[in-house]
């Protein structure tokens, strides 16, 4: 008992020093109900007063004491004022160096007060349950300061230690003839304030520690965000360098292979080409899906619904992901309708991220058996099925597979290296294209995922979604006719400029290569009359790619003119677009290109279009 007594009223100590915010906010709540007590003390003594004259007692004593409160009073409030003000503008260190002081004398002077209200108790004539009553009402002040004034408990004890004990103190001439019975109540009721008043401040203390702790928690999840939103830039700024700089010798090797593939009169060399070429293609692809999922990470992307043929999506997926399967000794098969497409609503980039994330899925966890990408009609939907014959997945987790960071435990054992993030991606872009998704699966049988897709009336665009010119034989390279024409290309890479100028030759166009504007001009200067002008975004020089090309247009209004960059969604490039310049995103197809020459160089031989169009 003895330990308990003595731990309940032992002074609380916090675990940790509380900081001066947390010390500033306990001040706060301590003098806000410090305030309101001196406030309400001479409205709490009114009613005493008429009850004395009522009686027929000297009520002036019990007058000046309500006055004179009612001045501390007004006092207070002028004082929270400036309280309030200080607050704002001070520090909160040098906040409690001023006020903790002012707290403390307040409820010292608070205490002193109520202690002189005892001295109308002493006037002759004052009826025994008058004072009484006054004692109870004592008793209640003590109570509720007790509940109010503890966040700072050395405000509570000062102001209780000075009223109170002065209370005690009189009782024997408040009460002369029934003291010995009310001060043993008395001290009993002192044991109870004082356990309640303690009681009272560790709540408070646990309240701003838990203030203290979701502050905490809370930077530190801002601090997360940022690092993560950072991170996040990071990567796609990475990726987008990373993108220019490798689709550089790329595009240099698509042009290189082309001309091989034009000059090359040995029919056992067919194959390889198309091998290579086919292997240039499914690089550049897996280029494109980075950047695409990038961009849906960020929440970059545009989700822009349209017509989108998914046969030509799937035919990508599948040549991206055929020699892995084959390596790893896996049936790899894509079933895709007789008729050849399946126009549906949704968006290109978001679908193919989509279809790319679960082959890649599939092949993870299938050791032996194969995959199949099937495209199938399901009532008036299509539905875009990804089997396998992998670990499957239970059904009591199938409800939680498609969550960020999320992988059972045989995913675990099948393949350590992911994060959980492919299928949450699925799942999130078909959200944006408000598609339906799902899945089958049989634990240790395989898996079945699925998208449906509502059909769509409009056409695919031409472009959308094709699969690359790899595919073409190789050799209807050397059966292209030649072209006529003569074409200027501003690039500052060695290797690109040897490729242009090779590709060039071959088709029959008569080329001038420059690395920056003073060359490109001084192309120019020298007669060259170029009826093309190609030329790179981002030059070592710094210019500008697309104002080179507006300089150059305007020294050859008859000339058409493209940008070429290794971006995406460099601003430069949609400004390009929005004045009517055609952008050629690297690395540069040869079919596309070589129909591009021949289209522009037929139509200056015929005579300009109406239209005006710069390149179009």
């Amino acid at each position: 008992m003895r330990t308990r007594l003595r731990r309940i009223l032992s002074r609380p100590g916090p675990a940790e020093p509380l900081s001066d915010r947390a010390r500033a906010r306990l001040l706060d709540m301590t003098q806000a109900r410090l305030v309101f007590s001196i406030t309400v003390t001479p409205l709490v003594g009114t009613p005493f007063l008429f009850w004395l004259w009522e009686l027929g007692s000297n009520g002036a004593p019990l007058l000046a004491w309500i006055l004179a409160y009612g001045v501390a009073a007004l006092g207070a409030r002028v004082l929270k004022k400036r309280y309030a003000l200080d607050r704002l503008a001070l520090a909160e260190a040098a906040f409690l160096e001023k006020w903790l002081p002012l707290a403390y004398a307040l409820a010292l002077g608070h205490g002193i007060g109520l202690a002189l209200v005892l001295g109308v108790t002493w006037v002759e004539g004052v009826h025994f349950d008058f004072k009484l009553l006054l004692f109870v009402g004592l008793l209640a002040i003590m109570s509720g300061n007790a509940s109010h004034q503890t966040p700072v408990l050395r405000v509570f004890l000062l102001f209780f230690a000075v009223s109170w004990g002065s209370i005690l103190l009189t009782l024997p001439w408040s009460f002369p003839q029934h003291w010995h019975y009310i001060l043993p109540l008395a001290l009993l009721f002192t044991l109870a304030i004082l356990v309640h008043a303690f009681s009272t401040h560790r709540f408070f203390l646990q309240q701003v520690r838990l203030e203290e702790e979701g502050l905490r928690l809370a930077q530190r999840f801002r601090k997360a965000k940022e690092e993560a939103e950072q991170a996040l830039q990071d990567k796609n700024r990475f990726l987008s360098t990373a993108s220019h700089d490798l689709r550089q010798p790329m595009h240099a090797m698509g042009f290189h292979l082309e001309a091989i593939a034009a000059l090359n009169r040995d029919p056992a060399l067919t194959a390889p080409l198309g091998d290579l070429r086919r292997s240039l293609a499914s690089i550049n692809l897996m280029f494109n899906s980075l950047l695409d999922l990038s961009r849906i990470e960020s929440g970059t992307a545009d989700q822009t619904l349209s017509a989108v043929d998914l046969v030509p999506i799937l035919r990508e997926v599948g040549m991206l992901f055929r020699e892995e399967a084959k390596s790893r000794g896996l049936a790899w098969r894509l079933r895709v309708p007789r008729c050849g497409q399946a126009i549906v609503l949704g968006n290109v980039v978001l679908v193919r991220q989509c279809v790319i994330n679960l082959a890649h899925n599939a092949l993870r966890y299938t050791e032996a058996g194969g995959v199949l990408l099937s495209l199938r009609r399901r009532g008036g939907d299509w539905m875009l099925e990804v089997w396998d014959t992998g670990v499957g997945v239970a059904s009591e987790e199938q409800p939680r597979i498609y969550s960020p960071f999320y992988r059972n435990e045989h995913a675990w054992r099948a393949d350590s290296a992911g994060h959980g993030l492919g299928l949450a991606v699925v799942a999130r872009c078909a959200a944006m294209m408000g598609t339906g998704y799902g899945l089958t699966s049989a634990l240790g049988r395989g898996s079945r995922f699925w998208l449906r897709f509502s059909p769509s009336a409009a056409p695919a665009p031409a472009g959308g979604a094709q699969v690359p010119a790899a595919s073409r034989d190789s050799e209807a390279a050397g059966r292209l006719p030649p072209l006529r024409g003569t074409c200027l290309v501003v690039d500052d890479d060695p290797q690109v400029v040897a490729a242009w100028s090779r590709m060039m030759r071959i088709w029959g166009v008569e080329a001038e290569c420059a690395t920056c504007a003073a060359e490109a001009l001084a192309v120019l200067d020298a007669g060259f009359q170029p009826r093309a002008i190609l030329c790179d975004q981002r030059l070592r020089s710094g210019e500008s790619g697309l104002e080179i090309l507006k300089a150059l247009s305007a020294r050859c209004p008859d000339a058409a003119g493209a940008m070429v960059s290794g971006e995406y969604d460099s601003p430069v490039l949609k400004r390009a677009e929005e004045e009517g310049y055609l952008v050629l995103h690297k690395p540069v197809d040869p079919d596309r290109l070589y129909w591009l020459l021949s289209t522009w160089f037929g139509a200056q031989q015929g005579g300009r279009d109406e239209g005006g169009e710069r390149g179009r």
